[in-house]
């Protein structure tokens, strides 16, 4: 799983709540009022969420932004995919 990104996790959690929850894309997507295409770009990590499309596909799940976030936020440190950043010493390339 190395190289996941952020908006990977997110929509694989907005996709297991919404099918934990019995809820079809189209039950959400109309609910939250987004395309059903956009939601499934998002829930497969195509497309990043902002932060108002976010909190009505919350709403359309019943289920807590935080809650979400928190998931997202366990799924990130569990999966530990962030690659450290090189460090340099100081010396310049010639």
């Amino acid at each position: 799983m190395q190289g996941l990104l952020m908006r990977d996790l997110l929509g694989r959690t907005l996709r297991e709540v919404r099918m934990a929850s019995g809820l079809t894309l189209r039950d959400v997507s109309s609910s939250a009022r987004v395309s059903l295409g956009y939601l499934s770009e998002i829930e497969r990590g195509q497309k990043e969420a902002s932060s108002e499309l976010l909190a009505a596909v919350c709403a359309a799940l019943s289920v807590p932004l935080g809650e979400v976030l928190r998931s997202v936020a366990d799924k990130a440190d569990a999966v530990a995919t962030v690659t450290p950043l090189p460090v340099h010493d100081g010396a310049r390339a010639a």
